[in-house]
């Protein structure tokens, strides 16, 4: 698992309810000084949208401190330092679930299309009526007006149907997952999209705990707009490209996702 995409499951997977409350014993269980700065930012209030404690210690102290770097600019604390930490918004971040999320088996539906008359080349892939570029992290200069707005939404329908029901499972995150492609590159966040496989691990491990998956996306959604008002974002975080066009699928007619279970790639249409 790619730690961009690793990182985006962790938020789905790892953010705590509003109502979250401090442990009491909070401050006397910290051991550095990351751990230190949670509690004290859970004591002052400004901890709603931050893991258990629990959850918050399974990170490494890279991701612990892009956890607190926006609270702690709300209450005006100096962060500490802490090695490996970034100033950059390199992927949305949260907990990491307790357990790895399996990916031992491709949960996508029957493909739409081969793009049997396209071709991959490099960054690009050609075809005959339309070319598409691979889709970057795009710096809010670049947004149309308004996408960063809080009335912005991922507007995913909630799942009302039988979780045993696998056909129907797909088809409903068949139909999800070609919303949030499209919305995440609208918000300039086209490197950091989930594969369909992590989407659909995402999906069983939240609604299979009794937690609403439409809901909690559309909370990650909400935070990420909030992190890129403020925080730079890197164009990529890698140079690895798919391997051939057998990984790749469409969304709709300008929007090619992708994805070796491992790596996702958005591609979307151009006009050169």
């Amino acid at each position: 698992m790619s730690r961009s995409r690793a990182l985006w499951l962790a938020l789905v997977l790892g953010l705590a309810s509003q109502s979250l409350v401090a442990d009491e014993n909070c401050q006397q269980s910290a051991r550095t000084d990351l751990e230190r700065l949670y509690c004290q930012v859970i004591a002052e209030g400004a901890g709603q949208n931050l893991p258990s404690q629990a959850d918050f210690r399974r990170n490494d102290p890279e991701v612990q401190a892009l956890l607190l770097r926006g609270p702690a600019r709300r209450l005006g604390i100096q962060m500490p330092d802490a090695e490996g930490a970034s100033d950059r918004l390199e992927s949305p971040v949260a907990a990491r679930p307790a357990e790895p999320v399996p990916e031992s088996r491709d949960p996508r539906p029957a493909r739409r299309g081969r793009l049997s008359d396209c071709r991959l080349e490099g960054e690009r892939i050609t075809c005959p009526d339309r070319n598409f570029d691979l889709a970057l992290n795009r710096p809010n200069s670049e947004l149309a007006p308004g996408v960063l707005a809080r009335d912005n939404r991922l507007g995913l329908n909630a799942y009302e149907g039988d979780l045993a029901n696998e056909t129907a499972v797909r088809r409903y995150l068949s139909d999800a997952y070609d919303r949030y492609i499209p919305k995440m590159v609208e918000i300039g966040l086209g490197a950091n999209t989930m594969s369909f496989t992590a989407f659909y691990n995402a999906f069983q491990t939240l609604e299979g705990g009794g937690v609403n998956f439409a809901g909690r996306m559309e909370q990650t959604f909400q935070l990420l707009k909030q992190d890129k008002q403020s925080l730079a974002v890197k164009a990529r975080y890698h140079e690895e490209l798919p391997d051939n066009l057998f990984l790749c699928d469409a969304v709709n007619r300008d929007i090619i996702v992708c994805d070796n279970v491992g790596t996702n790639w958005v591609f979307v249409r151009s006009d050169r």
